[in-house]
C-alpha cells in the first residue's frame, strides 16, 4: 500500500537527499531518468496529440536530462522534436549528461528559440530546485511563450516557481499540466504555484517508498485520510452531552450574527449542544433567531467563571463579532484549561503582546486553535510574517511552536500546522469561499469537531477540509448562511 503517498510533500532538498539515497542503495539512477523523461513524453502525447512540433526546453542539470530523454522518446514516435538548450552543453555532468549523448537531436541555444504555430513546450530548464531569480534569457522566453498562447508542459514544476514556497523567481511559465516525481512538493500546492502549476500528475518512476518516507517531514495535502480515521463517532448510547457541548461568545447587539454563523456550524459539525452566552444586551436580538441552538447571558469575568464550573462546558469559540479589547483577552485566559478556537476579534485583542495567551495554553495538551487570516497573523507574528524567505508552510509552523497551539493560516492555499512539526496544506477550497462569515463558520466547524473530543490538530485539519466541501457544495454566489447549510459530515 502507498499509504497516501501521492498527497506528501517532499521539499526539493529531501527529495534530493531521496535521489542520492536511491543511488547509494544500488538503484540505476539514470534508469530513473529514463523513466521520468518517457513519463512526460507520454503526458505530452496524451494531453497535445494535436502539436505540429513538440519544442524541448532543457535546462543545465538533472531536469534537462528529463528534457532529453523525453525528446528523444518523442522523436522515436515520429514527432517533430525541437531542443533548446540553457548554457554550454559540455558542463552537463552525470545522468543529464549521458541523457545528452543519447539524444541525436541537433540543439540550439535557449536564446534563439522562436514560437510558430503549433508548438507544444517542454519545459525542463529548472524544475523544482531553482533558488534564484531566473536569468534574463529564460525571462525572456517565458514571455514569448506567454504572449504566444502556447501550451506548456512543466518537468517537475514550471521553471521560475520555488518548489519550496510556491513564489514566483522573477518570472515563470503557467503551465497547462506538471508531471511531478514521487511526490508534490510544496510548491506545487501553495500560492501562486498551483495555479501556475495547471493540472499535477505525480508519477512513480521507482524510488522505495522506504526511502522516500525516511525524508518525509511530516508536511501533507490536508485530506480525510490525514485525519478520518479520528473523526467522532455516534452510538447507539449517545446523548447530547457525550457528543459535546460548545460555547460561542456573542458581541454587542449591534454584532451578533458572527457567533450565531458558527453556532450553527458547530452544531452542523456534530456537537451534541451549542450555547451562545451572550451579553446581556443583545439576549433579545440573539433569542428572536435562534431554535436549536441555547442561549446563556454572559457578561463578564464573574458569570464566565460560574458558567465554567459546568465541566460539560468544554469546548468554546471566541472572536467572531465579539469585538476587541480587554474583555477579549480576559476570556480567553479564562478558558486555559478548555479547548478554544480563538478567531477574528479574539486574535487581534492580543496584537499587542501575545505572550500571556502563549503561555497560558502551553503544556502537554494542546488546546488552542488559532484561525488568522493574513493581516491578523501579521498581527501576532510580525516577525514571522517578515521573513521573505519563509514559506506559507514554515511560517505556520514556526508560530504553532511559538504558541503552542493548531495554527489554522487561513487563505486559499490554507495551512494547518502543529507545534510537532506537522503541517498540511489544503486544496479544496472554492473561491467562492471568499465572503463575509465564510471564517466564522470555519471557526464553528473546529469547534464542533472539539467539543466531540477530537484532537486539536486533527479537528483544525478536518474543518478546513470540510469547510471547503460546504463551499463546493453550495455553489457559486454563496454566502454564509448557505454556506453552513452546506455542512456534511464525511461518508466513512
Amino acid at each position: 500500500m502507498k499509504r497516501d503517498r501521492e498527497n506528501w510533500l517532499l521539499t526539493p532538498a529531501a527529495m534530493g537527499r531521496a535521489d542520492q539515497a536511491a543511488a547509494r542503495s544500488g538503484i540505476d539512477s539514470f534508469g530513473l531518468m529514463e523513466k521520468a523523461g518517457r513519463a512526460v513524453a507520454a503526458a505530452a502525447l496524451r494531453l497535445l496529440p494535436g502539436a505540429l512540433r513538440f519544442v524541448v526546453l532543457c535546462g543545465p542539470g538533472n531536469n534537462g536530462g528529463d528534457g532529453y530523454v523525453a525528446a528523444r522518446a518523442l522523436a522515436d514516435t515520429g514527432c517533430e522534436v525541437a531542443v533548446f538548450f540553457l548554457d554550454d552543453r559540455a558542463r552537463l555532468k552525470g545522468d543529464a549528461s549521458l541523457a545528452l549523448s543519447l539524444c541525436a537531436i541537433p540543439g540550439e541555444k535557449l536564446e534563439c528559440y522562436e514560437p510558430r504555430q503549433g508548438d507544444a513546450i517542454i519545459d525542463a530548464i529548472f524544475g523544482a530546485g531553482l533558488d534564484r531569480t531566473v536569468p534574463d534569457i529564460v525571462a525572456a522566453v517565458i514571455a514569448k511563450v506567454g504572449e504566444a498562447g502556447l501550451p506548456v508542459i512543466a518537468v517537475d514544476l514550471p521553471s521560475g516557481l520555488d518548489g519550496r514556497t510556491g513564489r514566483v523567481l522573477g518570472a515563470s511559465f503557467q503551465a497547462l499540466h506538471t508531471i511531478t516525481f514521487m511526490t508534490r512538493k510544496p510548491g506545487h500546492v501553495l500560492l501562486p504555484g498551483r495555479k501556475l502549476c495547471g493540472s499535477v500528475e505525480v508519477f512513480d518512476i521507482g524510488i522505495p517508498e522506504r526511502i522516500i518516507a525516511h525524508e518525509a517531514e511530516g508536511f501533507r495535502v490536508n485530506t480525510p485520510a490525514a485525519w478520518s480515521h479520528l473523526l467522532p463517532s455516534v452510538d447507539l448510547e449517545a446523548h447530547k452531552f457525550r457528543r459535546g457541548h460548545l460555547t460561542v461568545f456573542s458581541g454587542p447587539a449591534t454584532a451578533t450574527g458572527a457567533a450565531r454563523l458558527s453556532a450553527t456550524a458547530g452544531l452542523k459539525a456534530g456537537a451534541g449542544v451549542v450555547t451562545i452566552a451572550s451579553p446581556v444586551d443583545a439576549l433579545q436580538t440573539n433569542a428572536s433567531q435562534l431554535t436549536a441552538v441555547m442561549l446563556k447571558a454572559v457578561e463578564d469575568l464573574s458569570a464566565l467563571g460560574a458558567y465554567l464550573e459546568d465541566a460539560r462546558h468544554n469546548a468554546f469559540v471566541l472572536g467572531p463579532g465579539f469585538g476587541v479589547g480587554q474583555t477579549a483577552r480576559d476570556f480567553a485566559l479564562a478558558l486555559k484549561d478548555r479547548r478554544l478556537v480563538l478567531d477574528a476579534d479574539g486574535i487581534t485583542s492580543f496584537r499587542e503582546d501575545p505572550r500571556p495567551l502563549f503561555e497560558a495554553f502551553g503544556g502537554d495538551e494542546t488546546r488552542l486553535v488559532l484561525t488568522p487570516h493574513e493581516g491578523e497573523f501579521a498581527r501576532l507574528f510580525p516577525d514571522i510574517a517578515s521573513d521573505t524567505n519563509a514559506s506559507k508552510i514554515d511560517m505556520a509552523h514556526i508560530a504553532a511552536a511559538r504558541a503552542h497551539a493548531i495554527l489554522v493560516y487561513k487563505g486559499a492555499d490554507t495551512v494547518i500546522a502543529g507545534p510537532d512539526g506537522r503541517a498540511l496544506v489544503n486544496t479544496n477550497a472554492p473561491s467562492s469561499l471568499a465572503t463575509a462569515g465564510s471564517g466564522d463558520v470555519l471557526a464553528g466547524i473546529i469547534g464542533g469537531l472539539l467539543a466531540q473530543g477530537m484532537p486539536a490538530f486533527e479537528a483544525a485539519a478536518a474543518g478546513v477540509w470540510l469547510h471547503g466541501e460546504a463551499g463546493r457544495r453550495a455553489g457559486e454566489g454563496l454566502t454564509a448562511e448557505t454556506l453552513a447549510d452546506g455542512i456534511r459530515p464525511l461518508d466513512r
